[in-house]
């Protein structure tokens, strides 16, 4: 199974840059990490990357890679950072957002893993198929029928090593198709793009950087208050798949002869 990525990651107008990106890609498997170090408490920039150096060094060594294991990893993951807040006082309430994709290439399957509202997006023949929920009050006010509420967005109920710890929400397992394209970003990145943007963007590009690069460009025309990071996971070649989709949906409003 082939698998291509690429990885962007800004500061924007913040200080510091607290998001961490990673990947980790054998014959076997693959896992692709985001994590977003929540602002307004000290450490969030720690909280990040040690979830993110935690869950890709337990990658390494997994027996089995199943939906079981990867929620076993994040759980420890969770640990960690718990010991580490004990550890010093002055970060005893960092916290972290988490957005994973895992890919067993043997079995041609894959899951994702998130907590906060940083987020996975999958597309399959061009188009948005599934989007992770934000654990977020506005994300709930939305389902609520609220909208356009001013609620500050980063107002988040669940995130690694926030208190009370909340399950991390997982997807259930889909078969890949050739094609199939998958982003996995922080919240400073998709809110500067529409879905839209990024199908667009995709219908544009015959490489996995080029979408990504494309998607960035569309970002760097807003104003980049937060860190913005993002990876973008093809598998096989998703450039034929959407052009293939795209002169069949196209087909279908041509005049008959």
């Amino acid at each position: 199974m082939k698998i291509v990525f690429a990885s962007r990651s800004q500061q924007g107008l913040r200080n510091e840059n607290q998001d961490r990106t990673g990947a980790e890609l054998d014959p076997s498997n693959a896992c692709f990490v985001v994590c977003d170090g929540v602002a307004g408490l000290p450490g969030g920039d720690q909280a990040a990357q040690l979830v993110r150096d935690s869950l890709l060094h337990q990658f390494k060594d997994c027996p089995a890679f199943t939906p079981a294991f990867t929620q076993q990893a994040i759980e420890q993951c969770r640990t960690l950072l718990y010991e580490a807040q004990g550890k010093n006082p002055k970060f005893s309430r960092m916290s972290t957002t988490l957005a994973a994709l895992f890919i067993n290439r043997e079995t041609q399957r894959a899951w994702w893993a998130h907590a906060g509202d940083s987020r996975v997006y999958h597309f399959r023949r061009g188009i948005l198929h599934e989007v992770t929920r934000d654990h977020s009050l506005a994300q709930r006010l939305k389902e609520a029928g609220y909208e356009n509420t001013g609620i500050n967005s980063n107002l988040l109920y669940n995130a690694l090593g926030a208190e009370p710890s909340r399950p991390v929400s997982f997807s259930e397992q889909i078969l890949l198709e050739d094609g199939d394209a998958f982003l996995v970003c922080t919240d400073g990145f998709w809110l500067n793009l529409t879905t839209h943007e990024m199908e667009q963007a995709l219908r544009m590009v015959n490489a996995c950087e080029e979408w990504l690069a494309l998607m960035e460009d569309a970002v760097n025309r807003n104003v980049k208050k937060d860190n913005l990071s993002a990876l973008a996971v093809w598998i096989g070649e998703p450039q034929e798949a959407t052009l293939l989709y795209s002169l069949a949906d196209s087909a279908r409003f041509l005049p008959p002869r």
